[in-house]
């Protein structure tokens, strides 16, 4: 395929290039013969010296330390009658705090109320039964040595854990040392705790334990 000259650039950028190369020698050629010589000024040698001038800086002066402090005087008795008598102070009357009145005891804690009777799905029971109860329990030597038998009503909290932690003697033995005993035992015992409304709650329940001499065994 044949390309017109007078279109093709290739050809005119080549022309181009050539012709700014004639110009820029020729310009080169002219001003290197136009200016051959080239005229330096003389410079007066004497407008450059300078003169220094040279300070006498003063030397610094020490600082003298202060002397060291003297020593503590050693106190000499004075020989002037007119000097003071010590001054001594009055023994001071001690308060006798027998007298005041003891403060005011605390106010007494108010412990939560828990009715006797509520609307339970489940009591609470001990874990084991009362055979349970029964295993736990010291017969008192002194019951045991006066024949004393008979029945004891301990009234019991169960918390949520199924843990009793408050006991009430409902029917006592008198000081035989069982009701203490009933007690003793009741506390070592675990309760699957009362249940409301599908949630634990705490609840009083009553634990008779009866308390019998058979042929001098216990129980």
């Amino acid at each position: 395929m044949k390309v017109n000259p007078k279109v093709n650039i290739k050809l005119r950028t080549r022309k181009l290039y050539e012709v700014c190369l004639i110009l820029s020698l020729a310009g080169h050629i002219f001003f290197f013969l136009a200016f051959k010589e080239f005229a330096s000024s003389d410079l007066d040698l004497e407008k450059l010296d300078q003169i220094l001038e040279i300070e006498d800086i003063p030397e610094t002066e020490q600082l003298k330390k202060p002397p060291p402090p003297s020593a503590p005087a050693v106190p000499v008795e004075s020989e002037d009658e007119d000097l003071m008598d010590d001054i001594t102070i009055d023994d001071t009357e001690i308060l006798d705090f027998s007298n005041f009145n003891a403060p005011p005891p605390p106010p007494p804690i108010e412990e939560e109320e828990i009715p006797d009777f509520l609307p339970l799905e489940n009591q609470p029971k001990p874990i084991g039964g009362i055979a349970a109860i029964r295993k736990l329990i010291k017969y008192p030597e002194i019951a045991r040595k006066a024949g004393i038998q008979g029945q004891v009503v301990i009234h019991v909290l169960v918390n949520e854990e199924g843990v009793p932690v408050a006991t009430k003697v409902l029917q006592s033995l008198g000081n035989s040392g069982c009701d203490q005993a009933a007690i003793d035992a009741i506390m070592k015992t675990r309760f699957t705790p009362a249940t409301q409304r599908g949630r634990a709650v705490k609840f009083w329940m009553s634990i008779p334990i009866r308390f019998l001499l058979k042929g001098g065994d216990d129980f």
